[in-house]
């Protein structure tokens, strides 16, 4: 080594001979995004379960003059009021249990059935699975706002309609995923000796292939669930969400859409919850997914 060269050393190794996982300000990066992302969705989710024990008011009865200002001297009034009076942070809590409701529902029905028939697809082949093929590449290529438009237009705005018509747009997600992990799985060594043994078509899809499928399917269903607070925040701010008097952030943003020009925190308050809601969501969809690429690679 000349002494214009630099000189580098090894990375010291533990005592036990393997090596400690490299730590980049990428990763380092990621790491803060992903607490403070989990840290806002317990938040959210708390707020939330707890809302009818919170010192707030009713969401529905006006507590002071419209278009006020936030005050923090005032719990009911930290976010002001809106064009009707009434308290913002009370409206911003409800209005997340809706969001959260709606989406978590939504997506278990879109999870269970997607999975179900995405295993039998992707387990039976032959004709099932041109069907369900089919009927997947149908539903990706309808427009799915058109569908919840329809759908709340002729049933009406309700919860119930929201959560059906967006459970049924998640499926084709989850069923194309659920597919092409079991097509994968029962190929293996494991599920060809268990058929060798004589071991049921259920007992394989549900002992030895559903538990390799979970895994992806479970760190892909918050950036579902991302998707479906955004389609019921268009719904709502469309006026085909949930009804008056109950409080949704699209809603919220609709209500307010005529006083942005004066009153611009009506409608950056739900807008960025919302946004904070879907970006928390997706990094913790991508933070599931990295930890189980690098398990599987493990």
């Amino acid at each position: 080594m000349t002494a214009t060269e630099p000189r580098t050393e090894a990375a010291p190794m533990p005592a036990d001979g393997t090596r400690l996982p490299d730590v980049t300000p990428l990763t380092a990066r990621r790491s803060v995004l992903n607490w403070l992302s989990g840290t806002w969705i317990v938040l959210i989710i708390g707020l939330a379960v707890l809302a009818p024990l919170l010192p707030l008011p009713s969401y529905s009865i006006p507590i002071g003059s419209p278009h006020t200002a936030p005050d923090f001297g005032s719990l009911s009034t930290v976010l002001g009021t809106d064009g009707l009076g009434r308290s913002m942070l009370s409206r911003l809590v409800y209005g997340a249990r809706v969001s959260l409701v709606v989406g978590a529902a939504a997506c278990l029905i879109a999870f269970v059935v997607g999975t179900v028939l995405g295993m039998l697809a992707g387990y039976f082949r032959k004709w099932f699975d041109g069907v369900v093929v089919l009927f997947s590449d149908v539903m990706l290529a309808f427009p799915g706002l058109v569908l919840l438009l329809a759908l709340a237009s002729i049933y009406g705005p309700s919860v119930r309609t929201l959560v059906v018509g967006m459970g049924v747009m998640g499926v084709p997600q989850f069923l194309r995923l659920a597919r092409a992990h079991t097509l994968a799985w029962s190929s293996r060594e494991f599920v060809r000796a268990a058929k060798g043994l004589g071991a049921s078509d259920t007992r394989i899809l549900f002992r030895e292939i559903l538990p390799n499928v979970l895994p992806p399917l479970a760190s892909y269903l918050p950036i579902v669930l991302s998707h479906v607070v955004v389609a019921e925040g268009s719904l709502s701010f469309l006026g085909l969400g949930i009804p008056a008097p109950r409080p949704s952030w699209g809603g919220m943003i609709n209500a307010a859409k005529d006083s942005i020009a004066d009153q611009p925190f009506l409608v950056f308050v739900p807008a960025t919850a919302i946004f904070l809601t879907v970006f928390a969501l997706n990094q913790i969809g991508d933070g599931l997914r990295n930890r189980f690429d690098k398990s599987v690679g493990h």
